[in-house]
């Protein structure tokens, strides 16, 4: 029997993990904490996967059950959607450890060292107010008074 709403905030954690099935694989798995995790169960390869797919409430029952069918479209094309995340990741890792602030940052720690103090405080501030994407909590920074012309 699929799962409502309301079953599953009416659901009380017992002193082991408890699944709450709503059916194609997808379940709720009820922990003594109290946490409420979504989790689907499928086959690929002729091996039994897990799936986590998010802790309830952020993540509604609608939710649960949309991101459930993008995996069964997945492994209808013949894709892992565990495998598929993974790679995800590591792509959105490798991403943010070659952007090209990161890499600036590395190239200005190894040079500094060649360049007075004052200019290499110019090269940074530079860099950060003209070539890096702002950051959401930047503050403005005040570089103190210099021969460089910077106020």
């Amino acid at each position: 029997m699929p799962l409502s709403d309301t079953a599953i905030r009416s659901a009380r954690p017992g002193g082991k993990p408890v699944k709450r099935s709503d059916g194609d694989g997808l379940d709720l798995l009820l922990m003594p904490s109290g946490s409420r995790l979504w989790r689907l169960k499928y086959r690929f390869a002729v091996k039994e996967k897990l799936l986590a797919l998010g802790t309830y409430p952020t993540v509604t029952l609608k939710d649960a059950r949309d991101r459930r069918e993008e995996a069964r479209k997945k492994l209808a094309a013949g894709y892992d959607p565990g495998e598929a995340r993974k790679a995800q990741k590591r792509a959105e890792k490798d991403q943010a450890t070659n952007s090209f602030e990161v890499v600036s940052r590395e190239w200005f720690q190894l040079t500094k060292g060649k360049w007075e103090a004052e200019y290499a405080k110019l090269i940074m501030h530079r860099l950060e107010r003209d070539v890096f994407p702002p950051s959401p909590n930047a503050r403005s920074m005040r570089l103190p008074q210099s021969n460089y012309g910077l106020h």
